[in-house]
């Protein structure tokens, strides 16, 4: 994997891009998709290449080796065939799912110890077996094993948690240099910083994964009960840390606004169910604003979804004809609302890395952040 940094914005740290993979390059800042079970939940892969236009998407390890297991993806030769997506896909280690699973999840040393959600039998993740798992799933980008400590956390605690994720992410290391990818793609490990909100901590924390010198980096962690201002004040602070010259995620982050102040902060890449999750819900995010389609105001509005938007879905069809559906329970509301929030964060990461060239970023985006909070 490499990455070339083409712009820096003169009033932020913000910063355009392009990472290129054997699957294909991506336009930094970016938004990922996120696929979790080799499926963005209502999306077609052609809807995601043809509406969305997503460059790459995620898929998550807990999930893709529970079902549909190790054996199935390697027979199938690896994550892109079975699902039929020839560009970049990331995954997740599952550190978050641990976490998630508090009630069913014993962490030590060696790894993690958890039941399935689907039926209960015990399973043991290490930072070995989850980079064998995901060379199996053949991601081009893949996560280190890590645990994701709660909000709040006590300072012992999270300084624990924290060193365990470093001890951690040394053997994901080795494991990946004593092994090799078995598609014939390459394969870049990001390491994640951890720390939850202890300044010193993500400090400690950024230096250390820094020092590994992987292909990019990730912040975790965040986004996980916070207040938004600390979530800030965390992600700058490993920003500012972590490298330059490689490409730092920002894991699970979040609202249209979060992913702008963000990217100000200096960093390339995010991802979040909330597109799709909030649009199966019937929240729609849009250019002027964010709408929830179930109110009545738009049961005789015949004007498109989101005019100020390049994406065929989003004009095609009316606010009332899409209330029409929720309302109905058809599911197609749920696929036509899910194509437009996910096609509205790629084209706002676009427009962002377009302001990022022109080194006015942070004016628009000060523009731009009251009008995505409005309620319409």
């Amino acid at each position: 994997m490499q990455f070339q940094l083409l712009a820096n914005d003169t009033s932020s740290s913000a910063r355009a891009g392009l990472i290129t993979t054997d699957h294909g390059t991506i336009e930094t800042p970016i938004f990922m998709p996120v696929g979790t079970v080799a499926s963005v939940k209502a999306v077609t892969q052609q809807q995601l290449k043809d509406e969305v236009k997503a460059q790459i998407i995620l898929g998550n390890t807990y999930h893709l080796y529970l079902r549909p297991g190790c054996s199935t993806l390697q027979a199938a030769g690896g994550l892109h065939k079975f699902s039929n997506w020839d560009r970049p896909i990331l995954t997740d280690s599952g550190g978050y799912q641990v976490f998630s699973l508090a009630a069913n999840r014993k962490i030590k040393e060696e790894g993690v110890m958890f039941q399935s959600h689907i039926d209960g039998s015990r399973h043991l993740f290490t930072p070995e077996n989850v980079m064998d798992t995901q060379r199996i799933i053949g991601a081009d980008i893949i996560m280190a094993f890590d645990e994701c400590p709660p909000y709040p956390s006590d300072y012992d605690y999270a300084q624990k948690s924290m060193e365990l994720t470093h001890r951690w992410l040394a053997r994901c290391v080795k494991r990946m240099d004593e092994t090799e990818p078995i598609y014939g793609h390459n394969q870049s490990l990001f390491p994640i910083v951890q720390g939850s909100t202890y300044k010193d901590l993500r400090v400690a924390s950024a230096q250390f994964v820094a020092g590994m010198e992987c292909d990019g980096n990730a912040i975790g962690g965040l986004s996980v009960g916070e207040p938004e201002e600390m979530m800030y004040e965390m992600c700058g602070l490993c920003c500012e840390h972590l490298p330059a010259s490689k490409p730092r995620y920002l894991m699970g982050v979040g609202t249209p606004w979060n992913i702008l102040e963000n990217i100000a902060l200096g960093v390339d890449m995010f991802d979040c169910v909330m597109p799709t999750r909030n649009g199966r819900n019937g929240m729609l995010f849009t250019t002027q604003g964010v709408i929830n389609i179930r109110n009545k105001k738009w049961a005789t509005d015949f004007s498109p979804i989101d005019e100020g938007l390049d994406c065929p879905t989003s004009h095609y069809y009316s606010k009332a004809y899409l209330r029409h559906l929720f309302i109905s329970s058809e599911i197609l509301g749920l696929t036509i609302a899910s194509i437009h929030n996910l096609a509205f964060y790629l084209h706002l990461v676009g427009e962002a890395r377009k302001h990022i060239i022109a080194g006015d970023y942070n004016s628009w985006k000060n523009t731009m952040i009251p009008i995505l909070k409005t309620r319409l």
